[in-house]
């Protein structure tokens, strides 16, 4: 090992060898890059997931409010609607945000006595599941609604797919993977 006969330290050629390495600046751009590149994706990517969920919330909010328009105004008859009709009235709505023929949509429309009753009607998700419940009683899904001048409540789930995986455990509240999206109605019927 040679060393300066001034200091008595190593030479250059031996501290550029031993020190090099970590005092070399080039390349530490590509190293920062990369050390930041994943967590700026997965904050990027849970932006998107946040963006898009919320949009498809809004979107399945203004279907609950025309559907339920069509019902109050008469434009859909208590005798037409029927299960079948008022999820099809609310998915083509929906087809914009979501699958074709929409998957995870769920409907409960039903006749109130008092606007009093209709507040206490809720739901829990039990197991993953949707279960509806009206006081500390449970009900299943109908579409029952009322004639001219009724109390009406329509509410209406859908479960919404979460598209990346590391959102799925931080989301997803339901069986599948899926969250909940949820929209409510409440109206009385217009002489009609």
């Amino acid at each position: 090992m040679s060393k300066d006969p001034v200091s008595g330290k190593g030479t250059d050629r031996e501290a550029g060898t031993r020190h090099g390495f970590f005092s070399d600046k080039r390349g530490s751009t590509a190293i920062e890059f990369a050390m930041l590149a994943i967590p700026f994706a997965l904050l990027i990517f849970a932006i998107l997931e946040s963006c898009i969920s919320f949009a498809g919330q809004e979107v399945m909010a203004n279907a609950a409010d025309d559907v339920a328009r069509q019902l109050r105004t008469g434009q859909i008859q208590p005798a037409a609607a029927t299960s079948t009709a008022i999820n099809q009235a609310i998915c083509n709505e929906l087809q914009i945000m979501v699958a074709q023929n929409c998957p995870g949509l769920l409907v409960d429309l039903r006749q109130y006595s008092t606007f009093t009753d209709a507040a206490a009607a809720g739901f829990q998700i039990v197991n993953g599941d949707i279960q509806l419940t009206q006081g500390t009683a449970t009900t299943t899904f109908t579409v029952a609604p009322g004639p001219s001048g009724s109390k009406n409540m329509l509410r209406v789930f859908y479960k919404w797919p979460v598209m990346t995986d590391f959102m799925a455990k931080s989301m997803a509240n339901l069986n599948g993977g899926n969250t909940l999206h949820f929209a409510s109605v409440t109206w009385q019927n217009e002489p009609f």
